[in-house]
C-alpha cells in the first residue's frame, strides 16, 4: 500500500458560526468563526484509501488558505506514498522552498499553513496504511528513519540530528486544562455554570482569557480562583494584547491569584519583548507561554535561546505539519521546556493529542508541568472525536491522524453554499 500513488487533491473551505455564541472569543479575536482549510488525498489503489488533513482558521481567509493549497497540490499529485516517506525531509523542502512560492512564506503565514494541511493528510495517509494511530506510528518508528523526516536547516545551533538521535525514544491519559469556561465574551453566570460544571467532571485545570479589560480581568480571574479553590491550576492568556511594559504592569495586578503562566503577553513574533516579560514575571512564579502563531521551527529555536518562554505551546496546524512539530519537540526537550500544546478550534484537539503521546513516551518521559488545551467545541463533527476521561486525553486507537470529518458536516458547512451559511444569509435579509 504504500506503492499507493496519488492521484487526486480536493481542498474545501468549512467554516462553523462560532461567533453567534462567542465560543472562542478572547481580547483580540472578538467573532471567530471556528473554520478549516480540508484536504482529502485521494489514491489509485483503493477507492477507500484516502488521507484527511486540514488547517485551522477563524473565519475570513480560509479563502486564501484553500488557495494556497490548490497552488501547492501540484508537488504532491501523481507522487506514490513510498517515494514521499522515503524521503520526508526531501519532501517538505520541496513544498516550503520551491523557488518562487517561496517569495510569499518563506515558511511562514498563508503559505506555512497550506503546508501543513497538505502534510497533515499525507501523515494521515501513511498511518492508515500501517493500520496505526499516527502517534504509534511515530513511537514505533526507528529513531534515524523518524529524524530523518525532520529539516534541521537552520536550527543545527541549537539541535543536531545527531543530538535528535541521542534523545531516548512511553502511557495512559495525557492531562488536560480547559479553556471552555471562561472566554471573554460569556457572561458571569455563563462562565460560573461552566466552570461548576467541569468541577464536577473532574477538571483541575483551567484558562481564563484576558486583557481587554484591568478591572474585569481582576473580577473574573477572582471568580474562577474562588470557584476552583487555591490548589488547582489557573492560567491566563491575552492573545497578544499588549506591549511589553503593559504586559508586566497588568500580569504583576494579577498575580494575586497565582496563575501558572500568561500566555501570549504580546505580538508572537517578539522574541527579546518575551525574553523581558520573563524575567521580570519569574519572582512572581509566573511563567510565559506561547507558540500557537509562532511561524516555524527557527522562532522556537530563537525563543528557547532566548529563555524567552518557560512554556513551548505547539500547534498541529500552524507549522509544517508533524515533520516540523518533531523538530520543535526534541529542540524543547534539550532545553528542558515543558510542551504545553495549544488546541480547541476545530480539530486541533484531535491532531495534537497524538503529538503530546508521541512527546511523553519517546521523549520527555515526564508529565512535571505538561498538559495540553482542551476545548469542548465541534468534536462531533469527526469520524474518530477526541475522547477526554477524568480530564485526560485518552490515546486514539483508530488508525490515521484523527482528521476525518463526516461528509454531512463538511456539506453542511462549507463557506458559503452549505446550508448553515444560506440559513445565516438568509436570516440577514430579513
Amino acid at each position: 500500500m504504500l506503492e499507493s500513488k496519488i492521484i487526486n487533491l480536493t481542498v474545501r473551505d468549512v467554516r462553523f458560526p462560532t461567533s453567534l455564541e462567542q465560543h472562542g472569543s478572547d481580547a483580540m479575536h472578538t467573532d471567530p468563526d471556528y473554520s478549516v482549510a480540508y484536504v482529502v488525498l485521494e489514491t489509485d489503489s483503493d477507492a477507500a484509501l484516502k488521507g484527511y488533513g486540514l488547517t485551522f482558521t477563524v473565519g475570513r481567509g480560509t479563502e486564501i488558505v484553500v488557495c494556497a493549497v490548490k497552488a501547492l497540490s501540484t508537488f504532491v499529485v501523481g507522487k506514490n506514498l513510498k517515494e514521499i516517506v522515503s524521503d520526508f525531509r526531501g519532501f517538505y523542502r520541496l513544498l516550503s522552498s520551491d523557488g518562487q512560492m517561496r517569495w510569499i512564506g518563506p515558511e511562514k503565514g498563508v503559505i506555512q499553513l497550506a503546508i501543513a494541511a497538505i502534510l497533515n493528510a499525507v501523515w494521515d495517509l501513511w498511518a492508515r496504511v500501517e493500520g496505526k494511530p499516527l502517534w504509534k506510528l511515530l513511537v514505533d518508528m526507528d529513531p534515524a528513519k523518524l529524524v530523518s523526516c525532520i529539516d534541521f536547516r537552520y536550527i543545527t545551533d541549537a539541535l543536531t540530528e545527531q543530538e535528535a538521535l541521542e534523545e531516548q525514544m512511553l502511557k495512559d491519559g495525557y492531562p488536560a486544562y480547559t479553556t471552555s469556561c471562561a472566554w471573554l465574551g460569556y457572561s458571569d453566570q455563563q462562565l460560573t455554570q461552566l466552570c461548576s460544571d467541569a468541577l464536577a467532571q473532574g477538571w483541575t485545570k483551567f484558562k481564563v482569557k484576558v486583557g481587554a479589560d484591568l478591572q474585569d480581568d481582576i473580577r473574573r480571574c477572582s471568580l474562577i480562583r474562588k470557584m476552583i479553590g487555591p490548589n488547582n491550576t489557573l492560567m491566563i492568556d491575552a492573545n497578544q494584547r499588549w506591549d511589553v511594559n503593559e504586559a508586566i504592569t497588568w500580569v504583576t495586578k494579577l498575580a494575586e491569584f497565582r496563575p501558572l503562566w500568561i500566555e501570549e503577553p504580546t505580538s508572537p513574533d517578539d522574541i527579546l519583548g518575551h525574553a523581558s516579560i520573563s524575567k521580570a514575571l519569574a519572582p512572581l512564579g509566573i511563567g510565559v507561554a506561547t507558540g500557537e502563531q509562532c511561524h516555524n521551527r527557527v522562532m522556537f529555536k530563537q525563543f528557547l535561546q532566548a529563555s524567552a518562554l518557560q512554556f513551548v505551546q505547539i500547534d498541529s496546524c500552524r507549522v509544517g505539519s508533524v515533520n516540523e512539530n518533531l523538530a520543535i519537540i526534541l529542540m524543547a526537550a534539550k532545553f528542558n521546556v515543558p510542551v504545553c500544546p495549544h488546541a480547541g478550534g476545530v480539530g486541533l484537539c484531535e491532531l495534537v493529542q497524538h503529538l503530546i503521546l508521541f512527546d511523553y513516551i519517546s521523549v520527555s518521559a515526564s508529565l512535571n508541568n505538561r498538559m495540553c488545551e482542551y476545548v469542548d467545541h465541534l468534536h462531533e463533527h469527526f469520524i474518530s472525536p477526541t475522547i477526554i476521561r477524568n480530564a485526560h486525553y485518552m490515546p486514539p486507537k483508530d488508525p490515521g491522524y484523527s482528521c476525518e470529518m463526516l461528509e454531512e458536516s463538511v456539506q453542511k458547512h462549507l463557506y458559503p453554499q452549505g446550508e448553515v451559511w444560506r440559513a445565516i444569509e438568509q436570516q440577514g435579509k430579513q
